[in-house]
C-alpha cells in the first residue's frame, strides 16, 4: 500500500499543496457505498501497474458522529460526499484509464469525460480540515435548531411535542418547551430522548 494514501478517519490528512511534481486532486464517481471498496482497488492495481510515483493520497472524505441507540451513545464514520472518492494524481492516458477501468468506479467529475478538471487545492484543504475537525471532536449524527418542533419519545414526557428552546452539543442535552395544563414548562432532555417531527 503506497504510505500517502490514507483511509478517511485514520491519522492526519495532509495539506493538499504538500504534494510535489504534477499531481492534482481530482473527484471519482463511484457506486453509493462503494467508496472504500474503490479506494481500496485504486490502491491494489496502482501498486500492481508500479504508478505509486503517479499517485498520492486516495480520500473518502468522511467524519465521526455520535448516535445515540436505545440510551447508549455509539460514534459512528459518516461521509461527506456519499459516491465520490477524491484522487490525488498525476493525469497521464495511463491514469486515466487506471482509475476509470477501476470496479464500481463510473467516472470522473467535472471537466470532458476524457479530460476531467482538478479541484482547486483551497476546496481540498477545506474537506482534509473538516475530516480532521470530525476525528478530534465527533459531532451529533442529528443537529437541533432553536424553535424546531420535536416529539419526546422517552421519559415522564413520552408523546409530547414541544419547540426546543436550547441545544448543548457539549452535554448532548436540548431543553424544549412542553404545554402541560395550558402552561409552556421548558424540559431538558438527552438528544436520544427527542426526534424531529
Amino acid at each position: 500500500m503506497s504510505e500517502n494514501t490514507q483511509d478517511g478517519a485514520a491519522g492526519a490528512p495532509v495539506a493538499a499543496q504538500s504534494s510535489a511534481g504534477n499531481k492534482r486532486w481530482y473527484v471519482v464517481h463511484a457506486y453509493s457505498g462503494m467508496e472504500k471498496s474503490v479506494q481500496r482497488a485504486l490502491t491494489e492495481r496502482i501498486e500492481r501497474a508500479g504508478m505509486q510515483d503517479k499517485f498520492g493520497q486516495i480520500l473518502v472524505p468522511t467524519e465521526e458522529v455520535i448516535e445515540v441507540k436505545n440510551g447508549q451513545k455509539s460514534v459512528t464514520e459518516r461521509r461527506f460526499f456519499p459516491g465520490y472518492v477524491l484522487v490525488e494524481m498525476e493525469m497521464t492516458d495511463e491514469t486515466w484509464h487506471l482509475v476509470k477501468n477501476t470496479s464500481k468506479v463510473t467516472g470522473f467529475i467535472g471537466g470532458k469525460s476524457n479530460k476531467p478538471t482538478p479541484i482547486p487545492p483551497h476546496e481540498v484543504d477545506k474537506i482534509l480540515h473538516q475530516m480532521q475537525e470530525g476525528v478530534e471532536k465527533p459531532r451529533p449524527k442529528v443537529l437541533y435548531e432553536v424553535g424546531e418542533l420535536v416529539r419526546i419519545k422517552d421519559g415522564p414526557f413520552t408523546d409530547f411535542n414541544g419547540n426546543v428552546e436550547e441545544v448543548n452539543y457539549e452535554k448532548s442535552r436540548v431543553r424544549v418547551s412542553v404545554t402541560i395544563f395550558g402552561r409552556a414548562t421548558p424540559v431538558e432532555l438527552e438528544f436520544g430522548q427527542v426526534e424531529k417531527v
